[in-house]
């Protein structure tokens, strides 16, 4: 273990998009645990879109940022924390910190499936794709399904998860030709587009002519809007995120004729993923068999060296990333 510790601060309140020089790195010694708490060496770190709707205000300044992270306890002064035993907490961009039993939860082991993937596919991120299909949308078999930045985190794991929950087709949208490449032969997508290339409600016609029954929004925009012209009656849209607006909050409203929700009987329904973590078990439940199987897999850009959180944080927003974006020590 290192005799150093490393922390992000965020520097400044960001106008538009944020830059590496809206962060610092701080050097202090490691931290001793005091009685009744255990210090973790943490070994991955999650960088996630809602880091960046905290830089407006949710973050405090020149003090350690939190996101969600996998360590190891090295040293405990309390009881219900071994040494050794791997954790996950939320005292994320640092290398180390000093937490209370109640502040993190014990990553069961799975033989066979890898660790990173209790910060993706089994983490907040798999967690999120599966509310929003099973608890949210409740997708049925035969449904067909349209996903915004399908290349994403949350969006390769909706693909996955849909197609193993028996979905009809399934369309996303993603950032370029690379991206629909990967999603349609990789991730479970029958068809994807990229979004910057013509209008989205065309788009979206040309790759789902007949229409669909659910739209999982991790975007917002123009995407929201061409979704609700082409879902069907009794139709869902489950409002994931907003990725599209974090940087330009002075963006237009989003434009769709209203009449259409009440005509088709839509239901529109947003969610956060801390109000349903009673879905863990279930989550691994469904997942883990799939995992050791190989029927489902976990994408991931993993970058190493904790000095490159910052790259990846901003990676992430300009959608560099293929699944989802850690950070190894």
């Amino acid at each position: 273990m290192t005799e150093t510790a490393l922390t992000v601060h965020q520097a400044a309140r960001p106008a538009g998009f944020p830059t590496a020089a809206h962060f610092r790195f701080a050097e202090s010694p490691v931290p001793a645990p005091a009685p009744g708490t255990a210090l973790v060496e943490n070994l991955y770190w999650s960088v996630d879109p809602y880091h960046r709707e905290l830089m407006d205000g949710g973050f405090a300044l020149d003090a350690p940022l939190e996101g969600r992270t996998l360590g190891r306890v090295t040293a405990s002064r309390t009881p219900d924390l071994r040494e050794g035993e791997i954790v996950f907490h939320r005292q994320g961009w640092r290398t180390h910190a000093v937490v209370r039993p109640e502040e993190v939860r014990r990553i069961p082991h799975h033989p066979g499936v890898p660790l990173s993937a209790h910060l993706g596919i089994l983490g907040g991120t798999g967690l999120t794709a599966y509310v929003a299909l099973t608890r949210i949308a409740r997708l049925r078999a035969g449904e067909d399904l349209f996903v915004s930045g399908a290349a994403g985190g949350v969006g390769t794991a909706t693909g996955r998860f849909a197609r193993l929950l028996g979905a009809g087709r399934v369309t996303g949208s993603v950032g370029s030709q690379e991206k629909v490449r990967y999603v349609t032969e990789h991730a479970g997508y029958d068809a994807a587009f990229d979004y910057r290339s013509a209008p989205v409600a065309g788009l979206l016609a040309e790759a789902a002519p007949a229409g669909i029954d659910v739209f999982v929004d991790n975007v917002g925009g123009e995407q929201l809007g061409a979704a609700i012209g082409a879902l069907r009656e009794r139709g869902r849209v489950v409002r994931v995120g907003t990725i599209s607006q974090y940087n330009t909050p002075d963006a237009p409203p989003v434009l769709f004729d209203h009449a259409e929700v009440v005509e088709k009987s839509l239901r529109i329904e947003g969610f956060l993923v801390k109000h349903h973590r009673d879905a863990q078990e279930e989550l691994y439940d469904f997942a883990v068999p799939h995992l050791r199987s190989g029927a489902l897999v976990a994408d991931e850009t993993v970058l190493d060296g904790f000095e490159r959180i910052v790259e990846a944080f901003l990676l992430m927003l300009r959608g560099g990333n293929i699944g989802k974006i850690l950070v190894r020590a």
